[in-house]
Protein backbone atom coordinates (compact mmCIF):
# COMPACT_ATOMS: atom_id res chain seq x y z
CA UNK A 1 0.00 0.00 0.00
CA UNK A 2 2.83 2.25 0.61
CA UNK A 3 4.74 1.95 -2.56
CA UNK A 4 1.19 2.31 -4.35
CA UNK A 5 0.28 5.48 -3.02
CA UNK A 6 3.54 6.95 -3.43
CA UNK A 7 4.10 5.51 -7.02
CA UNK A 8 0.93 4.47 -8.50
CA UNK A 9 -0.19 1.11 -9.60
CA UNK A 10 1.28 1.13 -13.37
CA UNK A 11 4.47 2.83 -12.58
CA UNK A 12 5.50 0.23 -9.53
CA UNK A 13 6.77 -3.11 -11.13
CA UNK A 14 5.87 -6.41 -9.03
CA UNK A 15 9.22 -7.10 -8.11
CA UNK A 16 9.70 -3.80 -6.38
CA UNK A 17 6.68 -4.70 -4.48
CA UNK A 18 8.12 -8.29 -3.42
CA UNK A 19 11.42 -6.97 -2.44
CA UNK A 20 10.25 -4.63 -0.38
CA UNK A 21 7.44 -7.40 1.54
CA UNK A 22 10.46 -9.82 1.26
CA UNK A 23 8.10 -12.49 -0.55
CA UNK A 24 9.16 -14.70 -3.65
CA UNK A 25 7.37 -14.39 -6.79
CA UNK A 26 6.21 -17.74 -6.64
CA UNK A 27 4.53 -17.16 -3.44
CA UNK A 28 2.92 -14.21 -5.46
CA UNK A 29 1.37 -15.65 -8.12
CA UNK A 30 0.11 -18.42 -5.71
CA UNK A 31 -2.00 -16.12 -4.11
CA UNK A 32 -2.63 -13.22 -7.43
CA UNK A 33 -2.97 -14.41 -10.74
CA UNK A 34 -1.88 -11.23 -11.91
CA UNK A 35 -0.52 -7.99 -10.87
CA UNK A 36 -3.74 -6.40 -11.36
CA UNK A 37 -5.80 -8.84 -9.05
CA UNK A 38 -2.76 -7.44 -6.52
CA UNK A 39 -4.13 -3.92 -7.19
CA UNK A 40 -7.91 -4.71 -6.24
CA UNK A 41 -6.68 -6.87 -3.13
CA UNK A 42 -4.69 -3.67 -2.10
CA UNK A 43 -7.27 -1.15 -3.56
CA UNK A 44 -10.01 -3.20 -1.16
CA UNK A 45 -7.48 -3.21 1.48
CA UNK A 46 -6.96 0.64 1.46
CA UNK A 47 -11.28 1.25 1.40
CA UNK A 48 -11.25 -0.26 4.44
CA UNK A 49 -8.48 1.09 5.91
CA UNK A 50 -10.12 4.97 4.99
CA UNK A 51 -13.68 3.99 6.00
CA UNK A 52 -11.99 3.54 9.26
CA UNK A 53 -10.03 6.39 9.22
CA UNK A 54 -13.35 8.56 8.08
CA UNK A 55 -15.24 6.97 10.67
CA UNK A 56 -12.78 7.00 13.28
CA UNK A 57 -12.71 11.45 12.35
CA UNK A 58 -16.44 12.05 11.19
CA UNK A 59 -17.83 10.07 14.00
CA UNK A 60 -16.70 11.74 16.87
CA UNK A 61 -19.48 12.85 19.03
CA UNK A 62 -17.26 15.24 21.29
CA UNK A 63 -17.00 17.45 18.21
CA UNK A 64 -19.25 19.64 16.28
CA UNK A 65 -19.69 17.79 12.72
CA UNK A 66 -17.87 20.24 10.75
CA UNK A 67 -14.98 20.42 13.23
CA UNK A 68 -14.93 16.46 12.82
CA UNK A 69 -14.33 17.33 9.08
CA UNK A 70 -11.65 19.74 9.46
CA UNK A 71 -9.68 17.08 12.09
CA UNK A 72 -9.85 14.64 9.08
CA UNK A 73 -8.24 17.53 7.15
CA UNK A 74 -5.71 18.31 9.78
CA UNK A 75 -4.67 14.24 10.47
CA UNK A 76 -4.22 14.21 6.67
CA UNK A 77 -1.73 17.20 6.82
CA UNK A 78 0.39 15.72 9.53
CA UNK A 79 -0.08 12.34 7.42
CA UNK A 80 1.21 14.04 4.29
CA UNK A 81 4.02 15.69 5.99
CA UNK A 82 5.26 13.14 8.03
CA UNK A 83 5.80 11.24 4.57
CA UNK A 84 7.35 13.93 2.81
CA UNK A 85 4.24 14.42 0.50
CA UNK A 86 5.49 11.02 -1.32
CA UNK A 87 2.16 9.45 -0.34
CA UNK A 88 -0.99 10.35 -2.13
CA UNK A 89 -4.31 8.73 -2.13
CA UNK A 90 -4.78 5.29 -3.38
CA UNK A 91 -8.00 6.28 -5.17
CA UNK A 92 -6.67 9.39 -6.55
CA UNK A 93 -3.42 7.73 -7.90
CA UNK A 94 -6.15 4.66 -9.28
CA UNK A 95 -8.55 6.86 -11.00
CA UNK A 96 -5.37 9.13 -12.86
CA UNK A 97 -4.65 5.78 -14.23
CA UNK A 98 -7.78 4.27 -14.99
CA UNK A 99 -7.73 4.82 -18.46
CA UNK A 100 -4.67 1.96 -18.57
CA UNK A 101 -6.19 -0.69 -16.27
CA UNK A 102 -8.67 -3.09 -16.86
CA UNK A 103 -12.33 -2.02 -16.51
CA UNK A 104 -12.76 -3.84 -13.36
CA UNK A 105 -10.93 -0.56 -11.59
CA UNK A 106 -13.42 2.02 -12.76
CA UNK A 107 -16.45 0.53 -10.83
CA UNK A 108 -14.68 -0.49 -7.96
CA UNK A 109 -12.92 3.47 -7.64
CA UNK A 110 -16.52 4.38 -8.21
CA UNK A 111 -17.85 2.30 -5.42
CA UNK A 112 -15.49 3.84 -2.91
CA UNK A 113 -15.82 6.95 -3.77
CA UNK A 114 -19.70 6.77 -2.97
CA UNK A 115 -18.81 5.21 0.00
CA UNK A 116 -17.00 8.05 1.45
CA UNK A 117 -19.73 10.26 -0.13
CA UNK A 118 -22.05 8.49 2.05
CA UNK A 119 -20.23 8.36 5.28
CA UNK A 120 -19.18 12.47 4.55
CA UNK A 121 -22.70 13.47 3.68
CA UNK A 122 -24.06 11.50 7.07
CA UNK A 123 -21.42 14.09 9.22
CA UNK A 124 -22.87 16.84 7.04
CA UNK A 125 -26.92 15.79 7.84
CA UNK A 126 -25.78 16.33 11.31
CA UNK A 127 -23.97 19.91 10.49
CA UNK A 128 -27.48 20.52 9.14
CA UNK A 129 -29.08 19.66 12.42
CA UNK A 130 -26.80 21.64 14.65
CA UNK A 131 -27.16 24.50 12.72
CA UNK A 132 -23.28 24.69 11.01
CA UNK A 133 -25.00 24.58 7.42
CA UNK A 134 -28.41 26.01 5.64
CA UNK A 135 -31.58 24.02 6.41
CA UNK A 136 -31.44 23.37 2.89
CA UNK A 137 -28.59 21.90 2.34
CA UNK A 138 -28.10 18.91 -0.56
CA UNK A 139 -25.65 17.07 1.60
CA UNK A 140 -25.26 14.39 -1.10
CA UNK A 141 -24.08 17.15 -3.35
CA UNK A 142 -21.84 18.56 -1.26
CA UNK A 143 -20.16 15.10 -0.06
CA UNK A 144 -19.71 14.66 -3.95
CA UNK A 145 -17.91 17.98 -4.01
CA UNK A 146 -15.75 17.49 -1.24
CA UNK A 147 -14.42 14.16 -2.66
CA UNK A 148 -14.47 15.48 -6.19
CA UNK A 149 -12.01 18.57 -4.58
CA UNK A 150 -10.35 16.68 -1.81
CA UNK A 151 -8.23 14.72 -4.87
CA UNK A 152 -7.43 17.53 -6.49
CA UNK A 153 -5.99 19.32 -3.29
CA UNK A 154 -4.23 16.17 -1.96
CA UNK A 155 -2.70 16.09 -5.94
CA UNK A 156 -1.74 19.74 -5.78
CA UNK A 157 -0.13 19.39 -2.31
CA UNK A 158 2.08 16.30 -3.65
CA UNK A 159 3.07 18.85 -6.48
CA UNK A 160 3.76 21.64 -4.31
CA UNK A 161 5.16 19.68 -1.03
CA UNK A 162 3.29 21.99 0.88
CA UNK A 163 0.02 21.77 3.20
CA UNK A 164 -1.52 25.01 1.79
CA UNK A 165 -3.32 23.62 -0.78
CA UNK A 166 -5.79 21.61 1.44
CA UNK A 167 -6.41 24.23 3.58
CA UNK A 168 -7.41 26.23 0.90
CA UNK A 169 -9.81 23.65 -0.41
CA UNK A 170 -11.29 23.23 2.93
CA UNK A 171 -11.97 27.08 3.24
CA UNK A 172 -13.40 27.10 0.10
CA UNK A 173 -15.16 24.51 0.32
CA UNK A 174 -16.88 25.18 4.04
CA UNK A 175 -17.49 28.80 2.73
CA UNK A 176 -19.33 27.56 0.06
CA UNK A 177 -21.06 25.03 1.87
CA UNK A 178 -22.66 26.98 4.25
CA UNK A 179 -23.44 29.91 1.96
CA UNK A 180 -25.90 27.10 0.08
CA UNK A 181 -29.03 27.29 0.49
CA UNK A 182 -31.44 24.41 -0.91
CA UNK A 183 -28.61 22.80 -2.89
CA UNK A 184 -25.41 22.23 -4.54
Amino acid sequence: MEVLTAQGLSATGIDTVLKRVGVPKGSFYHYFSSKDAFGLEVLERYADYFARKLDRWLLEEDQPPLRRLARFVEDAKAGMAKHDFERGCLVGNLGQEVLTLPDGYRARLEGVLGDWERRLAACLRLAVEAGELPAGADCDELASLFWIGWEGAVLRARLAHDVRPLDVFLAGFLAGARSRDGGA
